[in-house]
């Protein structure tokens, strides 16, 4: 991973009826996905949503902490915190 990836708390809900950023929950960014916490498919759900929102490919967003939980921290290479801030609703 490159020095610059910006990283972002998520908070998931698995299972919802649609996948949508949901807005803010403290510090971090809530996301409701429509899919099952299993076998990694809430994890990939949430990279994708968030990949599409910033205009960044699959490859370049990443979960690097919090992969069996609800709370995680998402990377996105090649964007800085003010870039990331700008592109997503929070």
């Amino acid at each position: 991973m490159s020095a610059r990836a910006a990283r972002l708390k998520v908070k998931v809900v698995p299972g919802a009826s649609r996948t949508e950023i949901v807005g803010r929950l403290g510090e971090a960014l809530k996301v409701r996905v429509a899919v099952p916490p299993e076998g990694g498919q809430a994890n990939r759900e949430v990279v994708a949503l968030l990949a599409a929102k910033v205009g960044l490919p699959l490859a370049a967003v990443s979960v690097v902490s919090g992969l069996t939980s609800a709370s995680k921290v998402v990377a996105f290479q090649g964007l800085d915190e003010s870039t990331l801030r700008a592109r997503l609703p929070f």
